[in-house]
């Protein structure tokens, strides 16, 4: 007699997986630890294999649970894209997701996810939400975005699911001088900008004095600033374009502490809305593969 796979155990499974503990996975799904536990008990009884084992972090993959996680991913995200395809009949009004970016992701991580979701789901639409990390995760709680790409410190638990470890590095002018200067000229994209604790800290530690550069940022006003060589800017590695230059330890500007790319969604969100964060999931698992 066939099994017939329950979307929502294997769901639970990957939230495990991802969360690194039932703790958290029951904090995300909204459920209690104890529910959580039966789901994953009740995974196990099917497949007739422990799935999970206890660890000093919490809850890790036995190898059974690590076979089970790749094809869960993959028959979740068939069973969203089928939900979506199907969620408004002929000639009702069409999904729409509304995801929230920070500015530096926009160029740069943005494009191949809206690719691959208008190729996966034609029949959904999506506003975007361009905003700080700080912003985008208040509008995220407040329920004003369905769901949000958040930059946060690697350390401490900024909530979420981490999606991507990057590293912060400061940017300058190719041939440059302004790194020389003291005090140091700093421009950053805004004044809620997620990189601005961390760059003062670590300045301040290192002993190097700074001052603004322009009153009103914005992506292109910190782009233009640091490209005509007036200032220095702090980005992920993974943003900073060919016409800017990555200044490594012989700048003797400090090393900045590394940050993390986190998907801030309810679990209990629409079909349309499931399916993005499914892209957004497969996009940076690629990029980490990569």
């Amino acid at each position: 007699m066939p099994r017939n796979l329950d979307i929502g155990l294997l769901r639970t499974l990957i939230q495990v997986a991802d969360s690194g503990s039932m703790t958290a996975a029951a904090s995300r799904l909204h459920m209690t630890q104890g529910a959580i536990s039966q789901r994953i008990k009740r995974l196990e009884d099917l497949f007739g294999a422990a799935l999970l084992e206890r660890n000093q972090r919490g809850a890790g993959l036995t190898a059974s649970g690590q076979r089970l996680l790749a094809r869960a991913r993959q028959l979740v995200a068939l069973n969203d894209e089928i939900a979506a395809t199907l969620a408004a009949p002929d000639g009702a009004a069409r999904p729409v997701v509304r995801l929230g970016v920070p500015h530096d992701l926009i160029g740069t991580h943005l494009p191949p996810l809206l690719q691959e979701y208008a190729r996966r789901h034609p029949q959904a639409d999506v506003t975007l939400v361009a905003g700080s990390s700080l912003e985008l995760r208040q509008a995220c709680d407040s329920g004003r975005l369905d769901l949000a790409l958040i930059e946060q410190p690697a350390t401490g638990d900024g909530g979420g699911e981490r999606l991507s470890l990057e590293q912060p590095v400061w940017v300058g002018a190719h041939g440059g001088t302004a790194w020389t200067r003291r005090p140091l000229p700093v421009c950053l994209v805004s004044p809620t900008c997620v990189f601005r604790r961390p760059v003062e800290e670590a300045l301040a530690g290192a002993g190097i004095a700074t001052r603004p550069t322009i009153d009103y940022a914005s992506m292109e006003a910190t782009s233009a600033t640091v490209q005509a060589d007036l200032a220095v800017t702090a980005w992920l590695a993974s943003t900073v374009p060919s016409t800017l230059a990555i200044l490594g330890p012989a700048s003797g500007l400090p090393a900045l502490p590394p940050f993390v790319i986190a998907l801030h969604a309810a679990p209990d969100g629409a079909p349309a809305v499931l399916a993005m964060a499914g892209c957004a999931r497969d996009m940076y698992a690629a990029r980490c593969k990569s």
